[in-house]
């Protein structure tokens, strides 16, 4: 038997309807039997992991939606009232939630929280109606807690909590007074002339349904994310914040594979998806469909992925030299293990191993944040997550590398609430880290524009021997940049419309920080 034969390769599996597998002992199996046996204990694997939500949690998702989609229509007829439209104008005035995200592309779990895009009326403001009044009408419910003005994020929006499902809500104005509920968002005519916040906004939906319109089955799609966004996760490489991919890039990329293997099991896809992003020609962009482009030139990404919804539009990225490596030697590690996936002892779980940092590093960059106060510590955690980017570059600068682990951790020795990150670095140059000096020429960033009550941070070269035995803490969305929500006894400044002379709104609560009281509207 020749050896081209034992080299199995995952395209194979559509050339023939038998094929030699090595092991103790050489023999013939269907190599299709094979695949669907291997593509179910991958289903198996992911279903014990908890990856699939159950009936009840989607049950109340949709009642969360349906009440936060009413609570939105009521809005739009409020500011419209307050804008002093006519009678029948406010009748046709509407406003709606679109879903997009893990769950508008049905990858969530029972922990996942829902990507939800207000999209109102072109006579509804983002900083007095959006922010103040629609706040405002969320404050005064039940059902709706640890609500969140998020305004220092390149898409700024509202998170809460609506019967404990977590929601994160940014804001899109068209240029319409009615948005009905079975618009095309794709119509062109409804995207003329809007702000470039609102662009930014509408891109996620807008990227979702074209994904869902590309690929050729749309359920394989789902459990390929999922096996991949799992993986990414378990390997610590999931994250835009910290440099690595995030859910529209981990969703476009498993998309390029539907596409190109419209007829393969899940198993076989998994092997395929590494083959060929271990071997991507990077900086060669991913793109879904050939768009005509208007003389733009791709961004200058390390790993240029475009939005499938427009052709002058690359996802956003903040991947560095170091995480581009790191994202790279993952690939390649994804390939070597899946390579052979019809293998008699192949097992799925290998794939899924987490990454050992302490095996793979002897010294870390050990980053502690805290507060005294714990509902303070998730601003000022948000805060410096925001500028985290230039960290990452200054330790490249210094050692040529550093891998910004996403784990959260706690320091229990420490009374106040904290998080403590453990990033590795390079071993060849740790030894010469001034870690004051690092500290020093950060601090310069992230206390330069600050207004929130301001934490502390604390940097040190940590060895191998100190980074924490088990995860205590996950990484969460909820710490990231943010405007707090104070106690409505502090001192308050009323707030008027800019539009309609006299209308009063809402209160400003200060205490020294920009952020919005609980009051109604």
């Amino acid at each position: 038997m020749d050896q081209e034969r034992l080299n199995f390769h995952p395209n194979q599996l559509l050339i023939g309807p038998s094929l030699y597998v090595p092991g103790p002992a050489l023999f013939l199996v269907d190599p299709r039997r094979m695949e669907i046996e291997r593509s179910m204990s991958l289903l198996q694997l992911m279903d014990g992991e908890g990856l699939m939500p159950s009936a009840e949690e989607e049950i109340k998702r949709r009642n969360a939606i349906d009440k936060l989609s009413k609570i939105v229509m009521e809005w739009s007829k409020r500011v419209a009232y307050q804008r002093r439209l006519p009678g029948s104008s406010i009748r046709d005035v509407s406003a709606i939630v679109l879903i997009y995200g893990s769950y508008g592309l049905g990858v969530h779990n029972d922990e996942s929280d829902i990507d939800a895009l207000c999209v109102g009326p072109c006579f509804a403001t983002m900083a007095e109606d959006f922010f103040i009044v629609l706040r405002n009408m969320l404050a005064s419910r039940p059902e709706v807690s640890d609500i969140l003005c998020v305004k220092d994020a390149r898409i700024p929006l509202m998170r809460f909590k609506f019967d404990g499902i977590p929601f994160d809500l940014p804001y899109a104005k068209l240029n319409a007074i009615s948005i009905p509920e079975n618009k095309d968002l794709l119509n062109p005519s409804l995207l003329t002339n809007i702000d470039e916040i609102s662009w930014r906004s509408l891109s996620g939906v807008l990227a979702n349904s074209r994904i869902i319109q590309l690929v050729p089955n749309l359920g394989v799609y789902q459990s390929l994310l999922r096996c991949i966004k799992f993986w990414a996760r378990r390997r610590g490489i999931d994250g835009n914040a910290l440099g690595f991919l995030g859910g529209i890039h981990w969703a476009v990329l498993a998309a390029l594979i539907c596409q190109r293997q419209p007829n393969v099991h899940l198993g076989a896809l998994v092997s395929i998806f590494f083959h060929t992003f271990a071997f991507w020609p990077w900086p060669t962009p991913v793109i879904l469909e050939d768009m005509p482009q208007n003389n733009i030139s791709i961004q200058t990404s390390l790993m240029p992925i475009q939005l499938p919804s427009s052709p002058n539009d690359y996802c956003y990225s903040n991947i560095t030299r170091s995480t581009f490596n790191r994202i790279r030697k993952e690939f390649l590690h994804g390939h070597t293990l899946t390579k052979d996936f019809l293998r008699p002892d192949f097992d799925w779980k290998l794939l899924f191993e987490p990454f050992s940092y302490a095996k793979n590093y002897s010294r870390f960059l050990k980053i502690r944040l805290s507060s005294p106060n714990k509902d303070e510590l998730g601003d000022w955690v948000g805060w410096v997550k925001s500028r985290i980017l230039s960290l990452i570059l200054m330790l490249e600068e210094l050692q040529g590398f550093c891998d910004p682990n996403p784990t959260e951790y706690i320091d229990t020795d420490l009374l106040e609430p904290n998080i403590v990150l453990f990033w590795g670095l390079n071993p060849a140059r740790s030894n010469n880290i001034d870690a004051d000096s690092i500290k020093e020429a950060f601090s310069k960033n992230i206390f330069t524009g600050y207004e929130g009550p301001t934490g502390s941070i604390e940097l040190k070269v940590a060895k191998a021997s100190e980074f924490p035995k088990t995860k205590t803490s996950s990484g969460s969305k909820g710490t990231r940049a943010c405007w707090r929500i104070v106690d409505g006894n502090q001192q308050r400044t009323a707030l008027y419309s800019k539009h309609i002379p006299g209308y009063f709104v809402g209160y400003l609560v200060h205490d020294g920080n920009a952020v919005f009281s609980n009051v109604a509207s």
